[in-house]
Order: C-alpha cells, then sequence, then structure tokens
C-alpha cells in the first residue's frame, strides 16, 4: 500500500521485490538450486561453529576468529535467503517498509563487521607467522575478545547511520525495488527527496572501510610473505602458503564485489550487474568460507577425524 503524496512522489507502507528473473520456467529451477546452497550454508557454517568449539585442538586465536566468521555468514545469509525463496515461488513478492528497513539494518551490520573480521584475521596471521612464539601470547583472550567486540560494533553503528538517514526519506517514486533485498543503492534510487547526503555518506563509509581494512590485510601479508621467504624449509614456505591461502581468496572476492557495489557509481542501467554481485558476497561466499577454510586445513579435518572416531566408539 502507498499513500498518494506531491506529484508522483508516494509515502511508502511496503515494498515489492522483483527478485532475481521474471522468467516462470527458471523459477522453480532457481528454488532448487538455492535452496540446496543455502542448506549446504547453513549446515557449513554451523557445522564448523559447532565443531571449533567442541574440539580443543581448535580452542586457538585463528579458530575463534573463525567461528565468529562462520556466525555472521550465517547471519546475513538467513536475512537474505529465506526471503529470496519465498519469492522465487511465490507470487506476492511483498515486504513492509518496517520489514524492508530491519533487513536492510541487519544486512548492513553483519556485511560490514565480516569486512573488520577479514581484517583481524589477517593480522592474526601475521602475528601467528612473524612471530610465532609470541602468537598465544599477543593474541590473548582479551585481546581476542576486544577485536571481536569492535568489529560487531563497528558494524552496528555503521548500518545504524545508513538506517537513520534512510528513514528521513519522506516518499518514493516507486515501491517497486529492481533486488532481491532491502539494499541500499536500489532503495536510494527510487528516493524523490535529495538523496545526496545518504551516497556520500555511503561512499564514504564504505570506502573508508575497504580502505582502511585493505590497507591492514596487505600490510600484513606483506611482511607474512617476507616471512616465508626466509624460510630455509620448503616443507614450512609450503605450510604457511596453504594457510594464508585460503584467507586470501576469501578476501579477494568478498572485497571485490563490495567494491564494485557500494563503492562505483550506481545505476539503473547496471542492476543486473549488482544482482550478480550481490549475489556472491550473500548466498556464494557465506557457502565457500566454510568449504575453503575446511577443506585446505589438516586441523580441521584432523578434528572431524577425531570427532567421528569418538562418536563411532560410543
Amino acid at each position: 500500500m502507498m499513500e498518494m503524496g506531491e506529484g508522483n512522489c508516494t509515502a511508502v507502507r511496503e515494498f515489492i521485490l522483483l527478485g532475481l528473473t521474471d522468467a516462470p520456467e527458471l523459477r522453480v529451477l532457481l528454488f532448487m538450486v538455492f535452496l540446496l546452497v543455502y542448506g549446504v550454508k547453513v549446515l557449513g557454517n554451523l557445522g564448523m561453529i559447532a565443531l571449533i568449539r567442541v574440539s580443543s585442538q581448535l580452542h586457538t586465536p585463528m579458530y575463534f576468529f573463525l567461528s565468529h566468521l562462520s556466525l555472521v555468514d550465517y547471519c546475513y545469509s538467513t536475512i537474505i535467503v529465506p526471503k529470496m525463496l519465498a519469492d522465487l515461488i511465490n507470487k506476492d513478492k511483498a515486504i513492509s517498509f518496517v520489514g524492508c528497513m530491519v533487513q536492510f539494518y541487519l544486512f548492513g551490520a553483519c556485511a560490514i563487521t565480516e569486512v573488520f573480521l577479514l581484517a583481524v584475521m589477517a593480522y592474526d596471521r601475521f602475528v601467528a607467522i612473524c612471530s610465532p612464539l609470541l602468537y598465544m601470547v599477543t593474541m590473548s583472550q582479551n585481546l581476542r575478545m576486544v577485536l571481536v567486540s569492535s568489529c560487531y560494533l563497528g558494524g552496528a553503528v555503521c548500518s545504524l547511520i545508513h538506517l537513520c538517514l534512510a528513514l528521513e526519506i519522506p516518499s518514493y517514486r516507486s515501491n517497486v525495488i529492481n533486488h532481491f533485498f532491502c539494499d541500499l543503492p536500489p532503495l536510494l534510487s527510487l528516493a524523490c527527496s535529495d538523496v545526496t547526503v545518504n551516497e556520500l555518506f555511503m561512499y564514504i563509509s564504505a570506502s573508508f572501510n575497504e580502505i582502511i581494512t585493505i590497507v591492514i590485510i596487505l600490510t600484513s601479508y606483506l611482511f607474512i610473505l617476507i616471512t616465508i621467504l626466509r624460510m630455509r624449509s620448503a616443507e614450512g614456505r609450503r605450510k604457511a602458503f596453504s594457510t594464508c591461502a585460503s584467507h586470501l581468496t576469501a578476501i579477494v572476492v568478498f572485497h571485490g564485489t563490495l567494491l564494485f557495489t557500494y563503492c562505483w557509481p550506481s545505476s539503473e542501467n547496471n542492476a543486473d550487474a549488482d544482482k550478480v554481485a550481490a549475489m556472491f558476497y550473500t548466498v556464494v561466499i557465506p557457502m565457500l568460507n566454510p568449504l575453503i577454510y575446511s577443506l585446505r586445513n589438516k586441523d580441521v579435518k584432523e578434528a572431524l577425524r577425531k570427532l567421528g572416531s569418538s562418536k563411532i566408539f560410543s
């Protein structure tokens, strides 16, 4: 429902999400594919959290941060995907104004938190490889809690500012959003009023967060690379490269899609490209992260083996 305002502008009570496609023949196929992907994400991320919690050999700083990464991945994919799946099979694609704002806020908080978490994990790898003897002392429990809490607080506050600015928009040209969830760029494109402040803060905050975290990541990995190249043992170099490769893979895909979506001027002509980019960081990456970190990690494989053996014998 919408209340008519001045001209063609309306005060919106609900939005209509166009979703991924208008083709009826693709909806069932996409529903089955994304339902399977979502199932893998839930099992992978919650399984990773549970495994880290019950396996004493994984009670290290690296896996502490990884458990929080899995939690954030699970949360923000769950905020987006169930509604997306429902819209694929239902004719009614409406979402209330309040529901849209809540979805937008929670997604933004989780996405920004993940940006910070990936930087913290890069610093953790820097300490582990460059100062292995002081690793457990440096990455103390108090420091880990401060770092993780800062990530969550930064994500919550930054997303709250975006939400407050979005709530100041009095009317919209239309309530039809050409996207599969309530994201900020498509919302701003429908606004009747001047949203220069919203767009400016979006570009500044996204660019600032990206620049700060990428600098931390690149600096950490520069020192890591120098340390690895100085290693005399080929096995040591291989193990260090293997440990960092999974983290770098997640970073490149995640930051690449975020930079394209939020740091690049948007227009209605690239709506489909924005959907594809959003698909990566809302659907694909949360599924890949637990697979990347587990399949390339001997500690996780060993913990799974021990857990399976103990279950069988019990």
